[in-house]
């Protein structure tokens, strides 16, 4: 394996730059998930591939999910800035390929690519920033970081219409190029923290392969299932069974393996067991909150899109304030102790946002959102620093790695577990009309968007936006129990003292980072 040496000559770090260009790549990726939205429709109006397009959104969380784990062990063996320099290249050329794509197939394969680099940028800016910040500053730039993707929900789709009515679609993709060149001269240049030591690193191809293969037919079967194809059919039950069948052939790989790159160790420390879990939580209740909330305040309250933003946005002003309060929280009382803290917001929020009626004011829903954000960044930051803190430098990238692999996932499944919910309702609901409706509704559950951001009075239309009340409020109650999983996760943690210990061991090395 190679061996990375932590000198004090390596160890000279610019953090400011550093925190600036982690900063920039994180808005690349987390843009470029929302960003394409509003500009579907020119898109296919020049491509054409109407029936492809959501495939432009899957792959890329597909392909973004199933390398998490893979680049984290990559950080490890060959240090956190040569792994980061190629997700960023990476992505870059999968911008390039996205913005001179001359067909839906070639634009979905090329999105496939920018998936691929954002699968390093993710983890390994946390995991960077688990290098050059002290335990007590961690939660701070956690915060900065974190706050990056609520704004990207926000500002992405404005831009994605912005450049496809008024310039060109293309240059969706094309605006990487110049950011993406900036985070990259700024690691270059500022980022000096590790000195590797060439030496000839074991890589674990059958269990990358068996594990890539494995999540990728999981999560397909997740995205898909109930879109493409019935849930009980048998694509679905084939790529379920034949996903489960590689994971298992890769843990038995992973027991023999002389470099495993996602060592079986992760799955017996409670704190990263319990560590996890709160990521898989909090991706699930950031999906269900992004995805449906917007929904309910255009769908139901009637208002417009960018009155039903600013309503989600609340969470992501709560989140980086409570992530920074946490810092100083949780050295009095503890990492999982403050998570404790911040679950209690958790399910205060989300049982909030479940009281929501159709009369509700979108002040009430900004609240609830901000009581939710809060109660995430009191929760998910400590329960990260948790993570990279019970391991020493030479593990972190994997432990980091799973961590954000984990919260992947749990986005993936809140996908499949909410839009499943969402869609059984409506379609209950349209299925079973009033007497003097039947005959009169839509034939598909697609055209309750329609009524978005109207008033409509008509009798179609108010029955339309009930049964898009209950769909929703189906998914906000599925987040009150989700919200009380999270409790149980943290207890699976150890307690204060423990933390600390392990958090004690990797002092001396941060000691020696440049303020």
């Amino acid at each position: 394996m190679t061996e990375v040496v932590r000198s004090a000559v390596g160890l000279r770090s610019e953090r400011g730059p550093v925190l600036g260009s982690i900063m920039l790549s994180t808005a690349l990726v987390a843009l470029d998930s929302t960003i394409i939205a509003t500009a579907v429709p020119s898109i296919v109006a020049d491509l054409g591939g109407f029936s492809q397009f959501p495939w432009l959104f899957s792959i890329y969380l597909l392909t973004q999910a199933v390398t998490v784990p893979l680049y984290g062990k990559f950080a490890d063996q060959f240090g956190r800035k040569p792994v980061m320099l190629f997700g960023i290249a990476v992505f870059l050329l999968g911008s390039v390929l996205c913005g001179a794509a001359w067909s839906m197939p070639i634009l979905i394969a090329a999105r496939a690519i920018q998936g691929i680099g954002a699968g390093a940028v993710q983890p390994i800016s946390m995991t960077m920033l688990g290098d050059l910040y002290t335990l007590e500053e961690r939660a701070r730039v956690q915060g900065y970081v974190t706050s990056i993707w609520g704004g990207a929900s926000l500002i992405g789709p404005a831009l994605g219409g912005l450049f496809s009515e008024y310039i060109d679609w293309r240059w969706i993709f094309f605006i990487n190029l110049p950011v993406g060149a900036l985070a990259v001269v700024l690691l270059v240049r500022k980022f000096t923290e590790e000195q590797v030591r060439p030496g000839k690193p074991k890589i674990d191809y059958a269990g990358s392969s068996l594990l890539t293969a494995g999540l990728a037919l999981v999560l397909l079967g997740l995205l898909e299932g109930g879109v493409a194809w019935a849930w009980n059919s048998v694509p679905s039950v084939l790529i379920f069974v034949a996903g489960a069948g590689l994971l298992v052939a890769f843990a038995f790989v992973e027991r023999k393996a002389a470099e495993p790159v996602l060592p079986l160790w992760v799955f017996t420390s409670r704190t990263l067991v319990g560590g996890n879990l709160m990521a898989l939580i909090v991706g699930a209740m950031m999906m269900g909150l992004s995805s449906y909330l917007p929904t309910f305040v255009e769908g139901v309250i009637g208002t417009g899109a960018l009155v039903a933003g600013f309503a989600l946005a609340a969470m992501t002003i709560g989140w980086p304030i409570a992530a920074t309060m946490s810092g100083h929280l949780y050295i009095r009382i503890g990492l999982r102790n403050t998570a404790l803290f911040g679950a209690v917001f958790v399910v205060a929020g989300a049982i909030l946002v479940a009281m929501l009626t159709p009369n509700a004011a979108v002040w009430q829903a900004a609240g609830a959102a901000f009581v939710l954000g809060v109660g995430l960044g009191l929760s998910s930051s400590p329960s990260m620093i948790a993570v990279q803190s019970s391991v020493g430098w030479e593990r972190r990238g994997v432990a980091t790695g799973t961590n954000m692999f984990s919260r992947s996932l749990g986005s993936a499944v809140g996908v499949a577990v909410f839009g499943a919910i969402a869609n059984a309702t409506l379609a209950d609901r349209f299925a079973n009309p009033p007497a003097d409706l039947a005959g009169r509704l839509p034939s598909s559950v697609d055209a309750t968007a329609a009524i978005l951001g109207t008033r409509d009075t008509s009798p179609t239309a108010v029955f339309v936006r009930s049964s898009l009340f209950d769909a929703t409020h189906h998914v906000f109650l599925t987040l009150i129990g989700i919200a009380l999983l999270s409790v149980v996760a943290l207890l699976l943690m150890p307690s204060r003292s423990a933390a600390e210990a392990a958090a004690a061991t990797e002092q001396p090395v941060q000691s020696r980072a440049s303020k």
